[in-house]
């Protein structure tokens, strides 16, 4: 006596296997993506290191004295 596989028993079957190797190429995609992302970090430029400068600015002084304005009063003669 020969059994024969039914049909149905085959369909699911095949749809398992499909299911799982949907499923292994995603996580393969993200795998990749995650690796992708993971490279790209690494390979941005380095910040550089801050630059702190100070100066002194030194106050004014005046050197030349101006004269004393006067108050002066005009008359006149007659």
């Amino acid at each position: 006596m020969t059994v024969a596989r039914s049909p149905r028993r085959r369909r699911r079957r095949r749809a398992a296997v499909v299911r799982w190797l949907i499923r292994a190429a995603v996580v393969v995609v993200v795998f990749a993506l995650g690796v992708a992302v993971g490279q790209a970090l690494e390979d941005r430029p380095q910040a550089g290191t801050p630059v702190t400068s100070f100066s002194t600015i030194e106050p004014w002084t005046q050197t030349q004295t101006r004269p004393a304005t006067e108050a002066s009063t005009a008359t006149t003669q007659p």
